[in-house]
């Protein structure tokens, strides 16, 4: 197996689940609207699947190649950089309904902050791969794909469906085709497959760095979580009773009812 075939197979893995964001839009296809109470279970299931693959897929194999503190100065190192990232383009906030009629300039920056949010979900399927190629794994198309790798994927693909629906309610409001929210979903994903490749690329050549990049990713993805999901969902559920929590709770409950097997697996 050469690293081109390696780098190939990580690219797909990004991209499917850059793909299934585009999935977030179908129930458009359906329906004319989603209510407060679904998008708020919606976010609340894509904050259980991303702290479920955290700690039961990319902390807990972390801990199997380092020390808690490589892992945890790869988790403070994570959320420092989206810190950073945030703090950059602070004043530059792009709301997704601006999408349709932002020109070049405008679009540029959109994908700087779509990659604030989305290259941390890439990094995570990219370092899954670490261990590609050897025995402990599952074989599939010639390659030996580890199961991390699998459960990553389909962590971060199932996640990415409800910000695709999250991406899809603006767009909806302005008129835009169901087609093109389709595309404006993925398009919001695509530093993942690039995330995927940067990630799996360095920690082949420096195996040495593999725990802290797992706790990269991880630390990257949990402080999403609490800094932008939580916060979105409780924003949107306001106006519901109890201020939409309920909804959330049970929402991350299933998030990890639905992970919990996988990660058993």
């Amino acid at each position: 197996m050469t690293l081109l075939e390696s780098l190939v197979l990580v690219f797909v893995a990004g991209a499917i689940t850059a793909l299934a964001t585009g999935l977030g839009a179908l129930p458009f296809f359906f329906f004319d609207e989603i209510s407060d109470r679904r998008s708020v279970m919606l976010w609340g299931l894509s904050s259980g699947i991303m702290v479920s693959a955290s700690v039961f897929g990319l902390i807990e194999e972390g801990l199997t190649e380092g020390t808690p503190l490589e892992i945890a100065a790869g988790m403070a190192t994570g959320v420092l950089l989206v810190v950073i990232a945030h703090d950059i383009l602070m004043d530059a906030d792009i709301d997704p309904r601006e999408y349709e009629e932002a020109d070049f300039k405008k679009l540029v920056l959109i994908l700087g902050i779509l990659t604030v949010h989305s290259f941390p979900e890439g990094i995570a399927v990219g370092v899954s791969f670490a261990d590609l190629g050897l025995e402990d794994g599952v074989a599939f198309l010639g390659f030996t794909v580890p199961v991390l790798a699998i459960f990553m994927t389909i962590a971060i693909s199932i996640h990415n469906i409800p910000e695709g629906t999250a991406i899809s309610i603006p767009l909806k409001s302005m008129g835009v085709s169901k087609w093109k929210m389709v595309w404006w979903a993925v398009f919001s994903s695509l530093p993942q497959p690039l995330g995927a490749v940067i990630a799996f690329t360095f920690v082949s050549v420096a195996r040495e760095f593999l725990p802290f990049g797992f706790g990269f990713a991880a630390g990257a993805m949990i402080y999403l979580v609490l800094t932008e999901f939580i916060p979105e969902a409780l924003d949107l559920g306001k106006d519901l009773p109890n201020g939409g929590k309920p909804e959330l709770a049970g929402g991350i409950a299933i998030g990890v009812a639905i992970m919990l097997p996988l990660a058993v697996i």
